[in-house]
């Protein structure tokens, strides 16, 4: 008989999946409690954006509360690795262990060499690979200076400006053949074979079989969310929605899922056996617009009622909410919005918008003013300060002690998917 059930339920059980049902530690988090959420959330997704802080260091904070974002860096950039950089729901941190199984997956030709000329890509590529096999890890601008590549770009306002070189760099990296070692000051991938990447004990070359592959990464997408569809499962490391439902109706067969029916949630759906299922949501949180609790808007819509969009694309005046927009969840409901950016030069931690979803409790100013006081602390900040956008913006400046400020002239800032790698 199939299990049904409640949406609260299933909120509850995709909360604590993602570690963030229950209060965080009082103390600063520890390597191991960073490193243990990373092992639960499978994957960090990574984006140039810094208005606030890097995508990937935000996913920990919203549930260990401030810690020290050189454990990240350690993680990802010193061996043995325990994150390595990948192609999954985007480009993203994932463990060692899922590197095989998504290379055999992933094709995101868009980013590559496939136009070239195929004399010069093979003559590219040849020299690249003999370059990096005997250097230290290099960005794509010294891979070019250091192979003689010269090459006139014809600049757009956004989108990849690539030369020839860092296109077929950007090749190989998709193909797994070389992987990035680090990242510079300016977010620059730093390129080494793959070999030199990956911890030891795990083969470079190795290509498992693509449906056992699959079944290992529904299986992880399922641990990572509790419970979901067929299209969360596949959206989680962005894997094509038709296998990952015929490797969640297997997994389903051999008891390794649980198929459930909730309440309001069109299925089929699926429960990992490990979900806790908590009485009580207790979190609070700020979510990075890259948190993998809202990487799937339809889910976001069906299980938290929210909807939500990056308007970072969108033209300032046709924004509707801003710029770097932080979903707040506040227990297990996402109850508010605001619009956040560092003012480093000021020492601020600028709201630029507040605003309340509907049905929100009436504790949800004071909540979010001890977030916002948090992160600022947390990003080195002095204080917080809110302009007079969004009809919660005047309760959240008198439980912050603040006044409102006059909303800041639109601005265009800079697009950032030319630095995304």
């Amino acid at each position: 008989m199939t299990a049904r059930l409640t949406l609260s339920q299933a909120r509850r059980i995709a909360l604590a999946a993602q570690g963030l049902a229950k209060e965080r530690p009082a103390r600063p988090a520890t390597a191991r409690q960073v490193g243990r959420t990373f092992a639960r959330l499978q994957l960090l997704q990574i984006d140039s954006v810094n208005v606030l802080v890097r995508a990937h260091y935000l996913p920990f904070f919203s549930r260990l509360g401030p810690y020290d974002i050189g454990i990240v860096d350690r993680l990802a950039h010193r061996a043995p690795r325990r994150m390595v950089e990948y192609w999954a729901h985007e480009a993203s941190y994932v463990r060692p262990g899922h590197f095989a199984d998504l290379r055999v997956w992933q094709r995101r030709k868009w980013v590559g060499a496939a136009g070239l000329d195929p004399q010069l890509r093979q003559d590219l590529t040849e020299r690249i690979l003999q370059t990096l096999g005997s250097s230290r890890p290099l960005t794509a601008r010294a891979v070019a200076a250091r192979i003689g590549h010269a090459e006139e770009i014809a600049r757009v306002d956004w989108g990849w400006n690539w030369n020839a070189a860092k296109r077929v760099l950007e090749d190989l990296f998709e193909q797994g053949v070389i992987s990035a070692a680090g990242r510079t000051a300016q977010f620059e991938r730093l390129y080494a074979p793959t070999a030199k990447v990956l911890p030891a004990g795990l083969d470079p070359l190795r290509r498992p079989d693509r449906d056992e592959a699959m079944l290992r990464l529904v299986e992880a997408a399922a641990s990572a969310h509790g419970i979901g569809s067929a299209r969360c499962l596949a959206d989680y490391f962005r894997v094509p929605v038709k296998a990952a439902a015929q490797a969640s109706a297997v997994l389903a067969g051999r008891g390794v899922l649980e198929e459930v029916e909730v309440q309001g949630w069109p299925g089929p759906l699926y429960l990992h056996p490990a979900a806790a299922r908590l009485r009580r949501a207790m979190g609070r949180a700020l979510l990075s617009p890259f948190d993998s609790l809202v990487f799937e808007r339809r889910r976001l819509q069906q299980l938290f009622d929210f909807h939500y969009r990056i308007e970072i694309y969108t033209p300032a005046d046709k924004r509707r909410f801003g710029y770097y927009v932080l979903p707040f969840l506040l227990g297990e409901r996402i109850c508010a919005r605001v619009d956040l950016k560092a003012d480093r030069a000021a020492g601020l931690l600028l709201v630029r918008g507040a605003y309340a979803e509907p049905q929100a409790p009436a504790e949800t100013a004071v909540e979010l003013a001890h977030e916002l006081g948090l992160l600022a602390g947390w990003l080195g900040l002095g204080g917080v300060a809110v302009e007079d956008r969004g009809a919660l913006a005047p309760a959240l400046a008198g439980a912050l002690g603040e006044r409102l400020r006059l909303p800041a002239a639109p601005e265009e800032l800079a697009l950032p998917a030319a630095s995304l790698t």
